[in-house]
């Protein structure tokens, strides 16, 4: 495998990483584990729920980041994680802390990029500098940085302090079956429109291709039957899959490359993608500008020019949905 490490940016002249996209020998985009796997609980010996202890710090563009930012809204623990968001430009030091256009300064270690965190954590520190990070105040040391196991511990780990403890999102008698859709969904569409995207030869982005759009036309049947994907309960693999649905049409058709279809031409995906985006508290976590122009200002492999496109509409997002009929 090789990176692309060294790409020159037209804003400054200076070699930028983009991620450490890993690539296969066939060109094919390979995703890297997250580094930092500590978990929130009663029965850990460091780190236990405490109100005002953790820091959440996030990227309003990346989909990743998204969902804890989903789940501490839904579950109401904005007022016992606060965040720090970084900067939708991916600069010559990756994420930066602007306090621009919608993004913070870092109002917990007062650094300018991501990546002191990471350095103050481990000085050696080889991997990447990704967001979601859920930082310690108390112990000065970053918890996690996976998304996917920083949305469970806000969902349990957090609810005495929660204004909304009797949400669930993976309740213990689906746990099989969000688990399923989760292995289904991560590879061929979440992780799917990157693939799509970041290939560097034909055959790795046709390949990636169909199973996107394959994988989409089986979620689209999925939904013509059942108002979610585990039935008629909302759980933490609605959330997973939005993230990646609410940037498809802004992003993901024009920039990735996936342009066999458009969301808003699936009628179930569509309508269901409306129902999630007009829940209360969701709304408010999707910043479309910092997700246009952090894809489009900051992959120069892709975009050399940096132009971020004024379109598409997306205006059907607000138009009221129907799913309650399911």
């Amino acid at each position: 495998m090789f990176r692309i490490t060294r790409i020159l940016s037209t804003f400054n002249k200076t070699p930028i990483s983009l991620c450490s996209n890993e690539l296969d020998k066939k060109g094919a985009f390979i995703r890297k584990d997250s580094s930092f796997r500590n978990h929130v609980c009663e029965t850990d010996p460091v780190f236990k729920p405490e109100a005002g202890r953790y820091h959440l710090y996030v990227s309003l563009a990346c989909p990743w980041a998204h969902r804890t930012l989903i789940v501490r809204a839904l579950k109401g623990l904005d007022h016992v994680i606060d965040v720090s968001i970084v900067d939708w430009l991916m600069g010559p030091n990756s994420w930066e802390f602007t306090g621009r256009d919608g993004a913070t300064l870092d109002t917990v270690n007062n650094a300018k990029y991501l990546r002191e965190l990471y350095f103050k954590v481990d000085k050696d520190y080889q991997g990447r500098f990704t967001v979601p990070v859920l930082w310690d105040k108390k112990t000065s040391t970053i918890v996690n940085n996976e998304s996917s196991e920083i949305i469970r511990m806000f969902n349990t780990a957090f609810n005495q302090f929660a204004k909304h403890p009797e949400l669930h999102f993976y309740p213990e008698d689906l746990r099989k079956e969000i688990d399923e859709i989760n292995e289904f969904v991560y590879p061929n569409i979440n992780n799917g429109v990157y693939r799509c995207g970041f290939a560097v030869s034909q055959e790795a982005y046709e390949e990636a291709f169909h199973n996107l759009f394959n994988a989409l036309d089986k979620v689209e049947e999925k939904l013509s039957k059942s108002r979610y994907l585990v039935g008629n309960r909302f759980t933490e693999a609605d959330i997973r899959l939005f993230t990646t649905l609410v940037r498809f049409d802004c992003v993901y058709v024009g920039h990735f490359k996936c342009n066999k279809q458009q969301i808003k031409e699936y009628p179930n995906i569509s309508n269901y993608l409306r129902e999630i985006y007009q829940m209360e508290g969701i709304k408010p976590t999707v910043n479309f500008f910092h997700i246009k122009h952090h894809y489009y200002g900051s992959h120069g492999t892709i975009n050399p020019t940096r132009v971020v496109p004024v379109g598409p509409n997306i205006s059907y997002l607000d138009i009221p949905h129907t799913r309650s009929s399911l």
